[in-house]
Formats: C-alpha cells, sequence, structure tokens
C-alpha cells in the first residue's frame, strides 16, 4: 500500500484575510506555550527572615517624647477604690470594686495627688507604683471644690520619686503638653496635644463651678483623672480633671486644674486635711443681686449680711436691711474685686481663692448708686 502526503483541500469560500487571521492566531497560541517552557523559574521561599533595614537614630522630637516618658512616668500611679454594698436578701454589706483612676507622687513622705470624685464615696483605695507594686492608701484631705484629693502610702523601700513641679501663670495657648494615666484601666499611657485654651470653668462636685481650668487637645479618657498634664520639660502644669463629651470619651477637649492652683490647695490638704479659702465674710444671693440690681440698674453682688468682727465689716462695707413688711433696703453693691467686674457670688469667690489669708483687695462698690473704693485684708484660715 502506498502512502501520499494528506492536503487540506481549498475551500473557495474562505477568504484570504479569514485564512491570515487564523495563521496569526496559531501563531499566538506557538508563543504563549513556548514562553511557558522558557520562563524563569518562580522563587522558592527560602524559610529565613528578611534582612530589617536600619532604622537610624529616632527624630529629635522623638527622642524628646520618649526621654520625658520614662522621667516621669515613675511618680504616675493607678488607683483602683472600692466601695460598699448590700445584699437586698441577706442584708449583708461587702465590698465591690467602684473604679480607677490616677494619680501622682506628690512628695517623698508618701503623698498622692488625685481628683476628688476618683475617691469620692470610695470605702478604700489601694493604690499600685509604676513598678507594680500595690500598697493601701488612706485619704489625707479633699476639696471638693477644686476637685483635689491627697492620699497617703507608706513605701517601705525604695520610695518613688516625686514629680517635677512647674507654673501655670505663664502658660501659653499652643504650647506643647502630655498627659500620662490609666484610661480605661490601661496603665502608664502617654498621650500628647497643645494647650487649647486657658481660664475654663466646668461644673464641679456639688454643682459649684470650678475655675480656672487648662483646656487641653491631648486624649484625656476616663480613668485618666487625677493624672499629670506636664509641659515639655516634663514639670506638672496641671492635674487632668473632666472631659466634655456627650459620649464619655475621647472628644478633643479635656480640662486639667492648674499647678498654680494645686500649690495652693495640697499643702493645706496635707497640713489640715481640708481647704479653708481666705473669707472677706458676707453673705449674698445671686438671684436677690440680680433683681434688686435690675431695678436699681446695677450690675455686682449685692451683700445681703456683713459678719461682725470680718474683714467686711472692718472694710465698712454695708449689708443690706430687711423690713418686718417684706420690704428691702439695699446695702453695698460690690461691682470689682482688683479691677475684675463682679456680678455673682461664684465671681467672687473664683477671685478670693487666688489669694492667701493677710492679703488686701479693692473692692468697688455702688453705694445708693453713687461708686466708690473700699480696701480689705482677707482673713487667714478662715472656713468658706
Amino acid at each position: 500500500m502506498t502512502f501520499r502526503p494528506w492536503h487540506r483541500q481549498s475551500d473557495p469560500s474562505v477568504s484570504s484575510s479569514a485564512r491570515g487571521g487564523s495563521n496569526l492566531l496559531l501563531l499566538a497560541l506557538v508563543a504563549a506555550v513556548a514562553w511557558l517552557y522558557v520562563r524563569p523559574p518562580a522563587a522558592v521561599p527560602s524559610g529565613e527572615p528578611r534582612v530589617v533595614a536600619a532604622r537610624g537614630a529616632l527624630a529629635p522630637d522623638e527622642q524628646a517624647t520618649t526621654a520625658l516618658f520614662e522621667a516621669v512616668s515613675p511618680s504616675v500611679v493607678f488607683i483602683s477604690t472600692t466601695g460598699s454594698a448590700v445584699d437586698f436578701w441577706t442584708r449583708n454589706e461587702f465590698e465591690v470594686p467602684r473604679g480607677t483612676g490616677t494619680g501622682f507622687v506628690w512628695d517623698e513622705a508618701g503623698h498622692i495627688v488625685t481628683n476628688y470624685h476618683v475617691i469620692a464615696g470610695a470605702t478604700s483605695a489601694e493604690v499600685r507604683l509604676a513598678d507594680q507594686r500595690r500598697f493601701s492608701a488612706r485619704l489625707v484631705g479633699a476639696s471638693p471644690d477644686h476637685d483635689l484629693a491627697v492620699l497617703s502610702i507608706e513605701v517601705p523601700d525604695k520610695a518613688p520619686p516625686k514629680i517635677a513641679l512647674g507654673t501655670s501663670r505663664d502658660l501659653k495657648v499652643g504650647q506643647s503638653v502630655f498627659a500620662i494615666g490609666n484610661p480605661f484601666g490601661l496603665d502608664q499611657s502617654l498621650t500628647t496635644g497643645i494647650i487649647s485654651a486657658l481660664d475654663r470653668s466646668i461644673p464641679g462636685e456639688g454643682g459649684r463651678e470650678i475655675h480656672h481650668l487648662i483646656q487641653t487637645d491631648a486624649a484625656i479618657n476616663p480613668g485618666n483623672s487625677g493624672g499629670p498634664l506636664t509641659d515639655s520639660a516634663g514639670r506638672l502644669i496641671g492635674v487632668n480633671t473632666a472631659i466634655f463629651s456627650p459620649s464619655g470619651a475621647y472628644a478633643g477637649v479635656g480640662f486639667a486644674v492648674p499647678a498654680d492652683t494645686v500649690n495652693r490647695v495640697v499643702p493645706q490638704l496635707i497640713a489640715k486635711g481640708r481647704y479653708f479659702r481666705p473669707a472677706l465674710g458676707i453673705t449674698a444671693n445671686d438671684e436677690l443681686s440680680a433683681r434688686v440690681g435690675a431695678a436699681m440698674q446695677i450690675t455686682g453682688l449685692l451683700v445681703l449680711e456683713v459678719q461682725p468682727g470680718s474683714p467686711a465689716e472692718r472694710a465698712g462695707l454695708r449689708g443690706s436691711q430687711f423690713q418686718p413688711e417684706g420690704g428691702l433696703i439695699p446695702g453695698d453693691f460690690i461691682t470689682a474685686v482688683d479691677g475684675r467686674t463682679i456680678e455673682t457670688l461664684d465671681d467672687l469667690l473664683a477671685i478670693i481663692d487666688e489669694k492667701k489669708g493677710g492679703e488686701q483687695v479693692r473692692l468697688a462698690i455702688s453705694r445708693k448708686g453713687k461708686a466708690g473704693v473700699l480696701t480689705a485684708r482677707l482673713e487667714s484660715d478662715a472656713a468658706p
């Protein structure tokens, strides 16, 4: 048998262009198959760690921040409190965890400064140092009006360092600040920001306002309360006390009690257990001041009573007289103290709170529609 080569017979109906397209497709398939055979082999994993790229030195601002944290954090403590609860069925009383907060070491004697609201209502408190040692704490003193409290612990050896103290009177909006605390129970957390505003006032315990607060955008959350706010030198310039947030978490608006207030109040809490505001010796009522002042077209604080033997009496202030039939003969209106306008009792207390016993204040008054000035020497160690 004889074999003959097989030839595809041409189809007259197939155009030459179509045959050319088929040839191109065939060439493309051949090229693809060839590439599969000649392509370089895939890299085989070696199982070895990658080479780490060199980091180099930290930037100067990073070095400064880490150095600040290393210097300040040993002075910052974790505070946990317990409260009492009563079993509904057995009426047995027992202790339950109440909350956590932050504090810092004030001196070598073991005094710890924190917020009043951190320990308010607690039956006991425990302080945990940065080195994780734990100590039972006792309450030394508290000032709800400033949201400050002082605890005391006994450290047998290796006492933690006290924090460096700065000033708040020379602070500037925009300067850098650093907050160290225990937000949500996470101890030794550092956040940074700037001073957003100064001389803020917010409601405190009991409804009375806390004045002259520092506002900052450094992240402050529940648990940060009582912790230090420092400047870039690591000095205490405030005590973190509150946040402004509808949700109760960080919203960029936090407040701190200024260091000058802390340095005025804390020594009294340690020495006497409470803070005694310098006293002028008057009684007043905001609502009555506003009503009578509006009728007389006077803006100020109406003096209702002057306490006998008080600085106000020695200065010559006159109180109001109440008539038997219910009428009122207005006394003096205090319109300013040391040049600062007074409209409410809280305004007056805020200014007097900055003073010390024995200091003099200039009282601008309105008496029967006539302006005058009196000088009063504030009383030392008088109850507020």
